[in-house]
């Protein structure tokens, strides 16, 4: 599986988390590099955050999927975090995240609750006990 456009792992290379190849070169380059992956016998690609339009250039292109992050909806296929897509995080919001759920708020009330009852010696209780 191949990966182009934004890959978090190189986000100090690319200086952040932007849109990547917005500029014609860089996305000439992520073309022929789609075209190299496919040639060297990937069974798909993944892109991520750059613009719908050049994902759809590229899914036009190969035979191979194309699994989108945030490259708009011509695409193969959709990729979407789960814990992005149920909130398990607070402060991440980048355009494409579409969350399902707010599970950030359900978590921390329950741990919150449960330290609470550990500290209190609420839990566990006689029921609670073999």
């Amino acid at each position: 599986m191949g990966h182009l456009g934004l890959t978090p792992q190189s986000i100090n290379q690319f200086g952040g988390y932007g849109l990547r190849a917005k500029e014609e070169a860089e996305a000439e380059k992520l073309i022929a590099d789609a075209l190299l992956l496919q040639a060297m016998g990937c069974f798909g690609v993944v892109l991520e955050k750059i613009p719908a339009a050049l994902a759809q250039r590229v899914t036009a292109q190969l035979a191979i999927p194309t699994i989108g992050i945030g490259a708009g909806v011509h695409c193969d296929g959709q990729v979407l975090v789960y814990h992005d897509m149920v909130g398990m995080n607070e402060g991440f919001a980048p355009k494409f995240l579409r969350k399902y759920l707010n599970l950030y708020t359900e978590i921390t009330g329950a741990v919150s609750t449960y330290v609470k009852d550990v500290k209190e010696q609420n839990f566990p209780s006689e029921s609670e006990s073999y």
